[in-house]
């Protein structure tokens, strides 16, 4: 009798990117394999479950308020070197703690969506501790040093330039798999947009702009000098996902609600349904995340890609510009005229649209779910190279 697969999906809440590769995944096993086990975890809150609340909201204001510093490290420690290895040698989990998880559910493999449980689980391999199949899904389009670990059985990417960057790090070529990044089934389907517009109490042939900022809403104020600018030829629609960031939505509400501007404004908290209004809009304005912008992929929509952090959301802005399906934008001054010149311009839109069709990734979670399941054990325990860098610390 075949044994039963179970995966332990390791993930962590810096960001959503990470959960939502670990859900879609879950989903499509539900869905697709529904004789596989899934268990999902969060690496932070598990290993730290007192500090990662803190942790987390030390981890984000450092990253808006400082994020030329973030920047720097991330390309200082982008290649193996002397200052990437001396990071990945800072054991910031507990040993007990994995080994009691892995105990407790044994897994017939661990899949890691967040590049710290990657670490922890190279580092109990490399010690001997477990042999358990490892894979790491990379949630960004484009590498770094702190995914990369000598305990790692396979790599699944977004796309072939982050495999041709991988095999930089002497990776063999045969662990590295393009699976696209995994987005939640709904993202993959199609719908009617009239439709989805009716739904939400929205006008059917008004332009519609949606305007998202990550789980945490971090743009929408910039907005406001926009909308009560008399630029805009044609009134527009816009419909605000402010997230987790209750102030905001309550400050865009009080500001923008009602009949304080010419156009239509939508304000809403954090949702469920965001592909409706992806589905249902022209464009996104958005920040550059590795999950947001497959989605947004996978939906055709257009892109408009506002003040990407140094590190790896300027690297997904750069990549989906070179694609042709967004459209870069540095500042507040800058947002407002690419915004007025895209909604002036049909055919730009048209084009970014058509773009965005062409360039699709695999990103159906089935692809990286086969690819899990199919993953040959190519660990081996000697201590080399790398690995050295994993014990004894």
């Amino acid at each position: 009798m075949k044994h039963r697969d179970k995966l332990l999906i390791l993930t962590g809440s810096l960001g959503d990117g990470h959960n939502k590769a670990a859900q879609a995944i879950l989903e499509a096993a539900r869905f697709y394999k529904p004789d596989v086990d899934v268990k999902v975890v969060d690496f932070l809150e598990w290993t730290h479950p007192y500090l990662h609340s803190v942790g987390k909201y030390c981890y984000m204001q450092w990253v808006k308020s400082l994020p030329s510093v973030y920047g720097y490290l991330y390309r200082k420690t982008r290649e193996d070197n002397t200052l990437s290895h001396m990071f990945k040698k800072m054991k910031s989990f507990s040993t007990d703690r994995m080994l009691e998880l892995l105990q407790e559910e044994e897994p017939t493999e661990v899949v890691c969506t967040f590049p710290g449980a990657a670490a922890a689980m190279s580092y109990l391999k490399c010690n001997g501790l477990t042999t358990v199949p490892t894979v790491t899904v990379m949630t960004d389009y484009t590498d770094h040093s702190y995914w990369v670990h000598p305990g790692t059985d396979r790599y699944l990417v977004g796309a072939e330039h982050v495999k041709q960057s991988l095999l930089r790090y002497r990776i063999p070529e045969q662990r590295i798999v393009v699976t696209g990044i995994p987005i939640r089934m709904p993202f993959t389907q199609t719908y009617d947009r009239n439709e989805l517009r009716d739904k939400h109490g929205l006008q059917r042939d008004m332009p519609t702009v949606l305007v998202m900022g990550g789980g945490h809403g971090l743009i929408g104020k910039q907005f406001k000098s926009v909308l009560q600018s008399d630029d805009l030829a044609v009134p527009v629609q816009f419909v605000f996902v402010c997230g987790r960031n209750e102030k905001l939505k309550q400050q865009l509400e009080e500001e923008l609600g009602g009949e304080k501007t010419r156009h239509r404004v939508m304000v809403t908290g954090f949702v469920d349904h965001v592909h409706e209004l992806m589905a249902l809009s022209d464009l996104i304005v958005t920040k550059p995340g590795g999950l947001t912008v497959s989605e947004a992929l996978a939906l055709e929509l257009p892109m408009m890609l506002y003040k990407p952090i140094p590190g790896q959301e300027q690297d997904n802005a750069a990549f989906l510009v070179g694609l042709g399906a967004a459209i870069e934008v540095k500042n507040a001054g800058e947002l407002k005229r690419q915004l007025l010149e895209v909604i002036a311009n049909q055919s730009l839109l048209v084009k970014l649209k058509k773009n965005a069709k062409l360039s699709q990734q695999n990103q159906d979670a089935l692809h990286t779910l086969n690819a899990i399941l199919d993953t040959p054990h190519h660990f081996i325990p000697a201590l080399d190279g790398l690995q050295l860098a994993y014990a004894n610390v």
